[in-house]
């Protein structure tokens, strides 16, 4: 089915100008006046062309694989078969006889330097190279670096590794039974196979408002784990000058300027003389933010052999060892009044962490932020407990396109809130409506304690409740279960917190997540945007010069951004969490009011009147009450450089660090109606209706290439997307015809509808988008073919709903588990 949106609604959409940082909504510029108009030049809600495309579609990108240096060498890494294994011998010694080998690196070779074992983003240890055992299936055990990438490959069949096999787990109920064997034995103190332990809310309010309920509904859920699988791997070119001290890395990081400051602390060098280049990157979704063991042996093997050294993994490598999304599971319970309002919410959630605890998240949310569950329910009191289990499985619960398991979060909300309305007898849509939060509540303090900024929940359910006909797909339903037909409609409402700023509450590694942004406009007034965030794909360099357009009315054709090099960029945290707009947006905003305000001053010089009574709008400066009297943007550019008033230093450009002062919540309701074959278990969408509200759209069409590509996603994780594992560890989904991506052809068409309340805290009052699709998307396909299935009495089958699992769920009414062990018999 081809993709395709359908009329809008854009009720509060904002269209003029905004002063200190509030919104305002002016419909037409005053008459007389000479403002640009803002979409024509390519600002604020213009569906500007992406300026990154005209190299992409011409082959021009610059990708890592494409970097080659003077006498570069290549590398390759051996892993490991075997999920849980003492390392009992490496022979090396028939890699060394391969012609073109020029260094064979082992962990005890590693360990000479102290770079055997680093430090996570989670205050864990992970191993380099493995020393004493290996922990998962794919583990790095050695490298080889050769004149050219199939020398290496051959030199890594030449290492002859001597295992002594060890039980394996594979999931959390089999790392804490009696007798399972310890998996990091390695740490001094540890006892057992728990990670971390970690809880929030109010437990004995939450007991007391279960002890009122008149109803109970309790639901048990694994998401399986899932792999953000983009379409470049990881890969990095390392190049220590020897001469200099300088370590330059080009590297597939969505996060270089935090790179460089593991990299400092891991390989004990300083921190100016290290940089770190991202160009373009073929995707990321979280699965490239974390420092992973192939960009420090690359490193060192540059190190030792005083040669560039470039490490590009395969898909293989990828999907066994790079960081995997989701893997939680959760035992849950709703209190509810017979009338259908919720008094409470419990859960438990329990992580598979694999081998090492190893997730990029702030440093005090040891689960993440999955207690930003409810947020946009009227939910007076909760209480979540939480704890992660080590597993022999690859390591690293990334936020896999979502804010830190948000995704878990709202999966698990949205599936709690069908199994109550269920529990209830009362149709789902009007059990949201009776626990949504209200216009008028906000700002509105959830029971975990976030503090959402706006929002127009109601609205956006009825929009979308409309949009695919609710009503009369009810009654058709009924219909066609007299046929023997099973139709279902799933819903899911939800509210994400994005930008994982806050310096008070949020850091990573000790650093603060805010971002930066430079801004230098030249004399004749075209302008350079350097960015500290990165981006993967979203069309940051289309979008940030939008917001600069806003601000000062230079043409978006006019300014270029650049992003991904620590020696020339501000500092940023990166690009995850959907930090872009709500953080390095902001900053991009407030550094061009900063040139604003300075563009002001020169406006009055040139105009020979006072900073008073100088006016602006879009483009331009204009005398107040002489509107005919005024400068261009453009002017005060040339005037910075040439016609100063005394006392002024020359130039016009500035930085702008931005601390947000809270998250930016955006809200979304997906709906999809599905029909369900009872012979193969197949279910099909017919319809997919998306109702997002992210604040102001600065790019409509961006934002809903977003949307979609989010909903893709989802799809996948709902349909055929998982990885999971047999017995003995074996990884099930470490190459594409085991681990399933979408199509075209399997890919169902989605009807994008749009509400617009700004965000009041954010300059432009912008919310952000990458992530909602894709954390609120796959409870709504789920949810659809839960209501087909519900006259079986079946209240839950784990993703993917595999046909065989629907089938089997169908004929015999019994929920279906996909926890590991993946049965191969």
């Amino acid at each position: 089915m081809p993709l395709h949106r359908l009329p809008e609604h854009r009720e509060g959409r904002p269209v003029g100008g905004r002063e200190g940082g509030q919104v305002t909504a002016t419909a037409e510029p005053a008459a007389g006046s000479r403002a640009l108009d803002e979409v024509k030049i390519g600002g604020l809600g213009s569906s500007r062309p992406r300026v990154e495309d005209a190299r992409f579609i011409r082959g021009r990108g610059n990708y890592v694989e494409d970097v080659t240096l003077p006498g570069m060498l290549h590398m390759e890494i051996l892993r490991s078969p075997l999920a849980h294994a003492r390392i009992k011998s490496i022979d090396t010694s028939a890699a060394w006889a391969i012609p073109g080998v020029k260094l064979v690196l082992t962990g005890e070779m590693a360990a000479q330097r102290n770079l055997a074992w680093m430090p996570t983003l989670s205050y864990d240890t992970q191993a380099v190279l493995a020393t004493d055992k290996v922990r998962f299936q794919g583990q790095e055990v050695a490298c080889v670096v050769a004149e050219d990438p199939y020398i290496a490959k051959d030199a890594c069949d030449a290492i002859v590794v001597e295992y002594e096999a060890l039980p394996p787990i594979v999931n959390p109920e089999q790392a804490v039974a009696p007798g399972a064997p310890l998996i990091r034995d390695d740490k001094s103190g540890q006892a057992d196979n728990i990670a971390y332990q970690w809880e929030v809310g109010d437990k004995d309010g939450t007991d007391a408002a279960f002890a009122k309920a008149d109803v109970v509904s309790k639901l048990r859920l694994h998401y399986p784990r899932s792999h953000p699988s983009p379409i470049e791997n990881c890969g990095a070119v390392a190049d220590f000058n020897n001469a200099t001290g300088k370590l330059t890395v080009y590297m597939t990081s969505q996060a270089p300027h935090i790179v460089r400051a593991a990299v400092a602390l891991i390989a004990e060098l300083p921190e100016h003389l290290i940089r770190i280049i991202s160009p373009d990157v073929g995707g990321g979704f979280g699965n490239k933010v974390p420092v992973y063991p192939g960009y420090v042996c690359a490193i060192l093997c540059s190190i030792l052999t005083a040669k560039p050294v470039k490490w590009i993994e395969d898909n293989t490598g990828n999907l066994s060892s790079t960081g995997f999304g989701r893997d939680m599971y959760l035992d849950s319970e709703m209190a509810l009044t017979n009338d259908g309002k919720i008094l409470a919410v419990r859960y438990h959630a329990t992580t598979d962490q694999g081998a090492f605890f190893a997730d990029a998240q702030p440093t005090k949310f040891k689960i993440g932020l999955v207690h930003s569950s409810f947020a946009c329910y009227d939910v007076p009191v909760g209480h979540i407990t939480a704890q992660g289990m080590y597993t022999n499985k690859a390591p690293g619960g990334v936020a896999y396109r979502c804010s830190f398991r948000v995704t878990e979060a709202m999966f698990f909300q949205e599936r709690m809130i069908q199994a109550a309305a269920d529990d209830l007898g009362m149709d789902q849509a009007e059990f949201r409506r009776r626990n949504l939060v209200r216009d008028d509540q906000f700002p509105y303090r959830t029971p975990f304690g976030f503090l959402t900024d706006s929002g127009q929940y109601l609205k956006c359910l009825q929009i979308g409740l409309d949009a695919i006909g609710y009503d009369d797909f009810l009654v058709e339903q009924a219909e066609a279960r007299k046929q023997g037909r099973l139709l279902g409609i799933g819903i899911s409402t939800m509210t994400e917190p994005l930008g994982a700023g806050n310096s008070r509450e949020y850091d990573i590694l000790g650093i603060k997540m805010f971002d930066s942004a430079e801004l230098r406009v030249h004399p004749t007034g075209k302008a350079v945007l350097k960015i500290g965030a990165q981006t993967q794909g979203q069309g940051h360099e289309t979008t940030f010069a939008q917001i600069v357009t806003h601000e000062l009315g230079i043409p978006a054709t006019d300014i270029v951004v650049e992003h991904g090099d620590t020696d020339h960029t501000p500092f940023g945290m990166g690009t995850y969490a959907s930090r872009s707009t709500p953080v390095a947006g902001a900053a991009t905003a407030m550094v061009a009011r900063k040139i604003r305000a300075k563009a002001r001053k020169l406006a009055a010089h040139l105009l020979e009147v006072s900073e008073e009574d100088v006016e602006w709008e879009l483009g331009r400066f204009f005398v107040r009450g002489a509107e005919s009297r005024g400068v261009t943007i453009q002017e005060c550019a040339m005037a910075a450089y040439s016609n100063m008033p005394d006392g002024m230093e020359p130039g016009l450009e500035n930085n702008a660090y931005y601390d947000p002062p809270n998250l930016t919540w955006p809200f979304a309701c997906y709906i999809a109606t599905v029909e369900v074959d009872p012979e193969t278990g197949v279910w099909d969408v017919l319809r997919f209706v998306g109702v997002d509200d992210c604040g102001v759209r600065i790019n409509p069409m961006i934002v809903e290439g977003q949307i979609m590509g989010g909903l893709t996603e989802a799809y996948a994780m709902s349909n055929m997307q998982f990885q999971t594992y047999d017995a003995d560890g074996n990884l099930v989904g470490a190459n594409y015809m085991d681990y399933l991506l979408p199509t075209a052809w399997e890919t169902p068409g989605f009807e994008l509808h749009e509400v617009v309340t700004p965000s009041p805290h954010h300059p432009i009052g912008a919310k952000g988008v990458g992530e909602c699709a894709a954390v609120g998307g796959p409870a709504a396909y789920v949810n659809a073919v839960m209501n087909a299935l519900r006259p079986t009495g079946v209240r839950n089958i784990d993703m993917p709903l595999l046909p065989d699992r629907v089938w089997h769920a169908a004929h015999t009414g019994q929920d279906v588990s996909g926890a590991p062990p993946f049965r191969t018999e």
